[in-house]
């Protein structure tokens, strides 16, 4: 059954696809699939890529990561940094469809924003991203139309990441026709103002979206966007199928390589190999993705208390007690930096490897911390159990072995994604292999993870340092760049020196893309940017 299925999409995806000379279709592939197309659920880059492509947010990141405008034209900021006043674009109409009269898009007004927000905000959606706004805003009184192109948003408390917040695809405008039509459908019956409109899907093949002819921005020649003509999505759950699609032509790019093309594809130093030169393209960039192992240090929950992984000195041992470099060389293709000063990755302002001192491969200084916590070379220390996914199994069992070498004897068990994740929520995995993309352009997205009034997400390791939590409501107050980088900084160097983590590596993405695509950039966010793409 599943080669019929590969055999049907490649035929899907070859039939077609370049129906006439003037049509441009823009073809990738989502290996896990793509579960819902509501942005109130754009919790994974598989749902983000895709909505990104449906909707818009007031304000955007660009390829530097500076926010810029979208659907806001333009902002202004109180003196007491509580209140956000946002001049919208009166130009931007939802995508045609049946739920508007006459089947005509209607303009995208203030109101909708409000109702966007709130509806993330409130219980009866469950959206996985309603702390985006939780503690930060009144849901009645925070948000306001002034009229239909002012929208004021006013927090509770100054919280300077809330532009970066406010480019997050959970923040993707709606209208409230088609989700009160849809309801919970709404997943699978998208309505939004970007780019590209929602055509055809089948859930388990493919997801169709068409150009939308009325989108509001144009280039620098006055030329409307996007130049693409549509985008299509295969679900080829097979990373190594995959990466066959592409070098058949099958596919325009794809995201990362498959462990095993990795070596007949990159060099040990990550480039191009000599004989693909000319072939496939190679876009590398930096990506603001932190893997790490995380450990609960909540005693109260299941199998930690009694942990040996519950002292700091065994914790940290197993920091120094595994080559990061080696690592990256041999198992990664040096696709990615070895995270060797704090949980906070490069690519960060507030990032600085002289400020923010990490782990390095230290055999001598690992077992001297294993025999100062009264297990000299191991002896006596329980096996612990670590949980990854098959993707990340190479790595996991890679630092086991070396652990095993000074005595930590590490029991790997691999586990499928969706159930890791639910068990990490749940605080139902001691130590656990994951990994955390920022969800938006600021150091504040990677510290938010341990403070202690946090839930899970984001502070899985249920972390709990009084001392990490007064700096953090610190630096939230702190409107000088400077100095809140320098509050990042001693508190990244808190969390680091505390241990609840073990941080494997910096990512970079890197992206495969046909020769003749053209526009096609990246930024450290891994955003799947389309509108600028054209395929000659």
């Amino acid at each position: 059954m599943r080669y019929l299925a590969v055999l049907f999409l490649i035929l899907l995806l070859a039939c077609g696809q370049r129906g006439s000379q003037d049509k441009m279709v823009f073809r990738y592939n989502q290996q896990e699939g793509i579960p819902s197309l509501d942005p109130a659920f754009a919790k994974n880059q598989a749902i983000m890529w895709a909505v990104r492509q449906l909707y818009n947010t007031l304000v955007e990141p660009d390829s530097l990561l500076n926010i810029r405008p979208s659907l806001a034209r333009s902002w202004e900021v109180s003196e007491d940094r509580r209140t956000y006043t946002f001049h919208l674009r009166n130009d931007v109409f939802f995508h045609d469809h049946e739920v508007f009269p006459g089947g005509k898009g209607r303009r995208m007004t203030a109101a909708d924003v409000v109702y966007s927000f709130r509806r993330v905000m409130e219980a009866s959606t469950a959206s996985p991203g309603a702390w985006i706004f939780n503690d930060k805003v009144d849901p009645e009184k925070g948000f306001r139309a002034l009229n239909d192109t002012t929208f004021q948003l006013t927090l509770l408390r100054p919280f300077h990441p809330i532009m970066g917040i406010l480019s997050m695809q959970y923040c993707s405008v709606v209208p409230h026709e088609a989700v009160e039509r849809y309801g919970k459908d709404f997943r699978k019956h998208p309505v939004g103002t970007g780019p590209f409109l929602f055509h055809y899907w089948d859930e388990g093949q493919a997801l169709i979206l068409h150009k939308n002819p009325n989108y509001f921005e144009r280039d620098e020649r006055g030329q409307r966007l996007p130049y693409l003509d549509a985008v299509k999505v295969s679900f080829v759950d097979s990373k190594g199928t995959e990466f066959l699609l592409f070098r058949q032509g099958q596919l325009d790019f794809v995201n990362d390589i498959e462990t095993s093309f990795k070596d007949e594809v990159l060099t040990k130093q990550g480039e191009l190999k000599k004989e693909w030169e000319g072939k496939i393209s190679l876009v590398k960039a930096p990506y603001l993705n932190t893997e790490y192992f995380g450990i609960v240090m909540d005693p109260e929950k299941p199998g930690v208390k009694g942990s040996p992984l519950q002292d700091i000195r065994i914790r940290q041992a197993i920091n120094y007690g595994f080559d990061r470099t080696k690592m990256m060389t041999y198992l990664r293709n040096s696709i990615g930096i070895p995270a060797t000063s704090g949980f906070v990755p490069a690519g960060l302002p507030s990032f600085d490897t002289a400020v923010v001192k990490g782990y390095h491969y230290n055999i001598p200084l690992a077992r001297q911390l294993l025999k100062e916590a009264g297990y000299p070379d191991g002896k006596g220390l329980p096996s612990i159990r670590l949980v990854s996914i098959p993707i990340y199994a190479d790595l996991a069992n890679y630092v086991a072995h070396q652990l095993q070498d000074i005595g930590i004897q590490v029991t790997v068990e691999v586990i499928q994604k969706g159930t890791l994740m639910d068990q990490v929520a749940k605080s139902a995995v001691p130590f656990f292999r994951a990994s955390w993309i920022a969800d938006y352009p600021d150091a504040e997205s990677y510290l938010a993870m341990f403070y202690s009034k946090n839930p899970a997400p984001p502070n899985y390791t249920r972390y709990n340092n009084p001392a990490f939590d007064r700096l953090y409501e610190k630096a939230l107050l702190e409107t000088n760049d400077s100095l809140r980088y320098r509050l990042y900084q001693e508190m990244d160097q808190m969390v680091i020196s505390d241990a609840p983590v073990v941080p494997l590596f910096y990512d970079i993405s890197v992206r495969f893309r046909q020769p003749n695509v053209r526009g096609f950039t990246s930024n450290g966010l891994n955003l799947l940017e389309l509108r600028r793409v054209r395929i000659e």
